[in-house]
């Protein structure tokens, strides 16, 4: 028992020991130790701001995953996204579904009617549709309206959290292409892990 007790007390006494060590010098005569010590605890605090990849990708990513190089114009969609998924008290897991949802109907961009080439009467971020009751042509072209339009159906799907990625999107989407979505989930992550902080 006396030997349990004295490693505990060791254990406990090396940590602060390596505690010590790792936050800086104890001796605060020295007037460059609390500037060093600033630094690295600094550099860990904005990493620990970053979402948990594993709350981003509960379930992993599904298939093999596509990718594309975003222009500002793309990026200030994401970031519309996530305000409006932190607007409608979702987490970040709601804003990966969202940013790769749009990734699959638009690439991000913001799409008005495309005449021949367009899906129905589909526009905006989530190709949705005025005559599907989505709302106006105004009020779909609004990266703002149309995610919290995306988020509304999504908060509708029971237990989506707990579904994967495709099968989330689909359910509110009802796509030609249910499987699609999920090529999409490593970048929504990626960006939404970027910028959901910012």
């Amino acid at each position: 028992m006396n030997t349990i007790i004295r490693k505990s007390v060791l254990g406990i006494a090396g940590l602060a020991v390596a505690g010590g060590l790792a936050a800086g010098p104890l001796n605060h005569s020295d007037t460059t130790a609390p500037v060093q010590a600033a630094t690295p605890i600094t550099a860990v605090a904005v990493q620990a701001d970053k979402p948990d990849m594993g709350k981003l990708v509960p379930h992993g990513v599904q298939g093999a995953q596509s990718r594309v190089d975003l222009t500002d114009e793309q990026v200030a969609n994401v970031k519309a996204i996530i305000a409006a998924t932190k607007k409608a008290g979702m987490d970040e897991r709601a804003a990966v579904v969202s940013i790769a949802t749009a990734l699959q109907e638009s690439k991000l961009e913001n799409l008005g009617h495309l005449g021949d080439r367009n899906d129905h009467d589909s526009q905006g971020l989530f190709q949705q549709r005025p005559s599907s009751g989505w709302g106006t042509v105004e009020q779909i072209t609004d990266p703002e309206y149309s995610t919290l339009a995306f988020l509304k159906g999504l908060k509708q799907v029971d237990g989506w959290q707990d579904m994967p990625l495709t099968e989330a999107a689909q359910t509110v989407q009802v796509s030609a292409y249910p499987d699609h979505y999920a090529q999409w989930e490593q970048q929504a992550a990626d960006l939404v892990a970027e910028h959901w902080n910012n």
